[in-house]
């Protein structure tokens, strides 16, 4: 069980509960045991030196001073404090998956393969900062990075998408990862090239397909 303090800010009030670090994070999805996630039986303003928050204070900054309301709502709309351990083991999390996708869909200039071990080496070397964000949306990026120590290249697909004005509000977060030029036209239609790695076009037409009823218009492009 990892302990660490969940807090938020209430206009001039800070206000902190210590929390099960997994439970916590689960609860804040919405899938946790509020029962299980908060390990105190009090709000403080400060966990560290157990100065008590009062009740009228909870009352004024949550509506209710009952402990395991405001300590959910604590929770759910503040900041859990992440442990050393945890944001190490999510940092060779995210490592793990780019090796995964590189040694599986980059090759060297020659088109052979490099291996996991060659692939993390490289990282390394480069000093790559592998964000908190989805692989695919940060891969060209990496590659940029990583080329400047391992000779790398990946095979890369270039598509025309027009994408009906009533569809572009939800398909717009989806293409603007990997999107190289857009066009808005008179009528609200967006003209967009995109261009990525060919192992990521189907999972990405599915979810443009998805997002526009499966009315957006495709050309891929030389």
């Amino acid at each position: 069980m990892a302990q660490t303090t969940a807090r938020v800010k209430k206009g001039a009030k800070h206000f902190e509960i210590l929390v099960d670090m997994d439970e916590a994070l689960k609860v804040k999805k919405g899938e946790g045991n509020i029962n299980a996630a908060v390990l105190t039986e009090a709000i403080f303003y400060n966990l560290k030196s157990g100065e008590n928050a009062s009740e009228g204070d909870l009352k004024d900054a949550f509506g209710t001073s009952d402990v395991m309301a405001v300590a959910e709502k604590i929770i759910k709309s503040g900041e859990i404090e992440r442990t050393v351990e945890s944001m190490r083991g999510e940092h060779e999390k995210r490592y793990k998956q780019v090796v995964d996708f590189l040694s599986k869909n980059a090759v060297s200039p020659e088109g052979r393969p490099y291996t996991p071990d060659r692939v993390m080496k490289a990282l390394v070397e480069a000093s790559v900062n592998v964000k908190n964000k989805p692989i695919e949306s940060q891969v060209n990026e990496i590659i940029d990075q990583l080329s400047k120590v391992l000779p790398i290249k990946m095979e890369m697909k270039k598509v025309k998408l027009i994408i009906p004005a009533i569809h572009t509000g939800k398909a717009y977060g989806i293409v603007k990862e990997f999107m190289v030029k857009e066009d808005w036209k008179n009528n609200g239609d967006l003209e967009v090239v995109v261009e990525m790695p060919t192992a990521l076009i189907f999972d990405f037409y599915d979810r443009i397909n998805g997002a526009t009823s499966g009315s957006v218009m495709s050309e891929e492009l030389k």
